[in-house]
């Protein structure tokens, strides 16, 4: 039995979820693909796209990774200092603010709960202090039945015995039905410190409902991996990613990261699960169903962080369940969404000793047999860049001076160790998206050295040894990357093959360029969207750019110019005339501060686009097979139904009626008009929301709908509401 009731879309709540046209969720629906049906914007266009406005949160001096939301008109961010602030989504003009008195660290945005009938809408959102916090959606004041006064304190219970050790929330909850599951940044490092495991909590109460440890304790499966006594007080698994969902399986994707220390394992040996790991747990019980580590043993900082991208993998007609997750190496591994299992295979293949005493680095790593690495995993000393004698000089004393082994290479002691790609190569927190008419999976990597340096400390230290320098980039006197470009690149990789369908370069050091040193790219933290219109929006590179690429060829077709970099994953929403806007946030210094010129990278925006001149028409979406009803019928029959406080007669309507008003009249959703896959988009929403019907009678429920209460999209749309 499938779940529908289209009335329950509003339960009680005031303001309702529309994802056809709104941005609800972090990556757009639970599952994160980022992908948008929206096609106002498009390859024939986009080249007018143009700042409509921009809001200042007046917090510089941080970086500004926040995504925003866009729910049912109203538009939801989390600024620098971790200010919640509701906004008009056509304007900027500040609705509500509310100022939670952080500790200031990144965050990367909330989470919407759509209510129910005794509860109205809840932001949820964590902080930098470890606090979990519920505010009214309407009104932006906190929720009082939810914890202590909408607060519910996560080092309780966790943190403890460490009151001085880093725990905080830096992305958004996943939401679950009535759950908001939540997972802390922790520590790098001593060894000892607050556990990284999720939880989850009740949303309406803030009770705690489940807790899954990500570093299992005596009789679990999985705690012989941590050695004798590895697991003991263990600092992490982080689990600072975004999470997603699969609300028809009832899933959450968890991705680790890496254990404490960052660097050194001698107390942890083995492989240490359920670190590195995409686990995916029952989402409403907390309880393991597959897991599948990328890295074993970690000493590297390869945490795993992307959110778990759920897509389909079409193979002989079938089509496969699966889940996409980028990792700091490049590699990109798309996994059975069932059963965790490579959907293209991998293998375990032999790599580099430690030469740190204690230390035993894992004999092997799993590589994906496809697709094939997306960032540099080594460099050949002829491989250094030749930007100037100069620079080409300088990286190759340097390179002379480090020990490069390959993938995964361990620091080491008795050389230096470079390491590709570093912990800020390969790809990032920004994750991938996936276009699922294309069946591409689009990701920006960076192609970026670690240098490190493994030597011991005084005695009394909570370690015996350290990574000097450990983050330190292979950068040339000029800081610019020591190896032949490109730097950044965005990457599309057909899920159904598993190859490379393009990849391009991604950003631009403009006094490069003026030198004629062209197509370098960038490195760059971010993420991007994908949209229906045919575009692969992205900013995430340090020249303070945003960019739109062509899908289906990697064709660069616009560049809009940013306030700062762009460290954050971009929105595209439908406003209330029918516009649609394309925002992303813009503030520094960034993540690759000591990579060029960042000078400029120190603002405070979020950042607005759209097409020039007034409301604009978005294209009719009417599935070919369905024959929208004219303009003049739609509205006819919908006053109808309006006016006669009843459906419209029409095939399937005694269906609607027994499923669909045992929860509210007709005249919750009968003065809506939609085409479509407006309405289909409504009724899958209310799958992962409501009550049962069959898979016959959701298509006879979207038939009747569209067929009755249809129309075209932009003036004639009604929002529903309560």
């Amino acid at each position: 039995m499938r779940i529908l009731c289209v009335a329950m879309l509003a339960a009680t709540a005031a303001m309702p979820v529309r994802a056809q046209t709104d941005w609800p969720v972090y990556g757009h629906d639970p599952g994160g693909m980022k992908f948008s049906p929206l096609t106002q914007i498009n390859t024939t266009n986009i080249a007018k796209l143009e700042r409509a406005w921009t809001y200042h949160t007046g917090e510089k001096g941080r970086q500004f990774e926040s995504t925003p939301l866009v729910v049912g008109g109203v538009m939801y961010v989390s600024t620098q200092q971790q200010r919640i602030v509701a906004l008009e989504p056509e304007t900027g003009k500040e609705i509500w603010k509310y100022d939670p008195k952080a500790r200031a660290r990144e965050h990367r945005g909330v989470s919407y709960w759509a209510g129910d009938r005794q509860t109205p809408p809840r932001i949820v959102f964590g902080t930098g202090d470890g606090r979990l916090i519920a505010l009214d959606a309407r009104t932006g004041n906190p929720a009082v039945d939810f914890g202590d006064n909408g607060v519910v304190d996560l080092r309780v219970g966790v943190a403890d015995k460490y009151p001085k050790a880093g725990y905080a929330i830096t992305s958004p909850p996943a939401i679950y039905r009535n759950l908001v599951i939540v997972g802390p940044n922790t520590q790098e490092g001593p060894s000892h410190g607050p556990s990284g495991d999720p939880r989850a909590f009740d949303v309406r109460t803030g009770k705690l409902v489940w807790r899954f440890h990500t570093v299992p304790q005596p009789g679990e499966p999985g705690n012989e991996t941590w050695g004798p006594d590895g697991w003991k007080e263990r600092s992490g698994p982080s689990l600072w990613g975004v999470m997603t969902v699969d609300t028809e399986r009832g899933l959450v994707f968890l991705p680790t990261g890496n254990p404490a220390d960052s660097f050194y394992g001698g107390d942890r040996k083995g492989t240490n699960l359920y670190a590195n790991c995409v686990v995916a747990l029952d989402a409403a019980t907390g309880k393991l169903r597959w897991y599948y580590q990328i890295v074993h043993h970690d000493i590297f900082d390869y945490d795993v962080t992307g959110a778990p991208a759920l897509i389909d993998v079409v193979q002989n007609g079938k089509r496969i369940p699966a889940v996409a997750e980028i990792t700091k190496m490049g590699l990109l591994f798309i996994l059975n969404r069932l059963d965790g299992k490579p959907v293209f295979g991998a293998e375990e293949r032999p790599v580099a000793k430690s030469d740190v005493p204690g230390e035993e680095a894992w004999p092997t790593q799993p590589f994906p047999l496809k697709p094939p690495p997306l960032a540099r995993m080594s460099l050949k000393r002829d491989e250094i860049a030749r930007r100037t004698p100069e620079s080409e000089r300088y990286c190759r004393e340097l390179f002379d001076q480090l020990h490069e082994g390959g993938p995964y290479t361990p620091y080491g002691m008795a050389k230096a160790t470079l390491l590709f790609p570093g912990a800020m190569g390969g790809g990032n927190w920004g994750g991938v998206s996936f276009d699922p008419k294309l069946g591409y999976v689009f990701v920006n990597t960076s192609n970026m050295g670690a240098m490190g340096h493994i030597v011991p400390v005084p005695a009394g230290s909570p370690m015996p040894y350290r990574n000097e320098s450990g983050y330190a980039r292979f950068l040339d006197q000029d800081q610019y990357p020591c190896q032949q470009p490109p730097w950044g690149e965005l990457s599309a990789v057909n899920a159904n093959t598993g190859d490379i369908a393009w990849k391009v370069p991604l950003g631009s050091f403009e006094e490069l360029e003026a030198q004629g040193f062209k197509n370098a790219g960038t490195p760059n933290v971010g993420g991007t969207i994908a949209t229906a219109g045919g575009l692969v929006f992205v900013a995430a590179t340090n020249d303070s750019k945003f960019r739109a690429f062509d899908s289906r060829t990697g064709k660069e077709l616009w560049t809009g110019r940013l306030d700062a970099t762009g460290n954050s994953t971009p929105i595209t929403y439908q406003g209330r005339h029918g516009k649609q806007y394309v925002a992303i946030t813009a503030g520094g210094p960034d993540h690759l501060r000591n990579v060029g010129d960042n000078s400029k990278n120190n603002a405070d925006s979020l950042i607005v686009f759209a097409l020039p001149g007034g409301n604009v028409t978005t294209p009719n979406l009417t599935s070919k097979n369905v024959s929208p009803p004219s303009a003049k019928k739609a509205a006819s029959t919908a006053v109808a139904a309006i006016t006669n406080g009843r459906l419209p007669e029409g095939e399937g309507r005694d269906v609607v009626v027994r499923m669909c008003t045992r929860c509210h009249g007709a005249g919750t959703f009968a003065n809506s008009r939609m085409n479509r896959n407006e309405w289909q988009d409504e009724v899958d929403d209310m799958i992962a929301r409501g009550a049962v019907g069959t898979n016959d009678e959701v298509r006879t429920v979207v038939d009747y709908l569209a067929a009755n209460l249809g129309g075209s999209s932009g003036s004639q749309k009604q929002p529903r509401r309560k």
